[in-house]
């Protein structure tokens, strides 16, 4: 699911997840018993709530907390998550313009001397611009 700002602007989160299914039943097995897929997170609107999930999660383009992150892909897809890892910020310009605004007003709370330095420090290069019109996945 993709959100957007004022200005348009769409972003999403992409993480690999791998997770585990389990059958209940002693009689019942499954081969393979894991499987890997792409999960997306809707990312808030610069300024709104929630838009900081990267700043609280993410540090040098990897999940920060990992067993937490495992929990939280659990609850959200209901199977057991074996691994979780950070791919990208998938965002068009106007997302991304509008996440640089909000880092600018705020930049000394990133500990940061840029803005460039704050997306760095918790997105490591992993922002991928796209095109408004690409909204593969999610």
């Amino acid at each position: 699911m993709d959100t957007s700002d004022s200005l348009g602007g769409t972003a999403r989160y992409v993480f690999r997840v791998r997770f585990r299914i389990e059958s209940s039943l002693p009689e019942v097995s499954v081969d393979p018993a894991e499987f890997e897929t792409t999960l997306y997170r809707a990312a808030d609107p610069p300024g709104e709530p929630g838009w900081l999930f990267f700043r609280d999660h993410l540090w040098r383009g990897n999940v920060g907390d990992e067993m937490y992150f495992r929990e939280v892909a659990e609850d959200a897809l209901d199977v057991p998550v074996v691994s979780i890892s950070f791919s990208e910020l998938r965002t068009d310009q106007a997302y991304l313009d509008a996440l640089r605004d909000a880092i600018g007003a705020q930049l000394g709370e990133f500990r940061a001397d840029t803005i460039d330095e704050a997306l760095t420090k918790y997105l490591g290069s992993s922002i991928r611009v796209v095109a408004r019109d690409d909204r593969r996945g999610g």
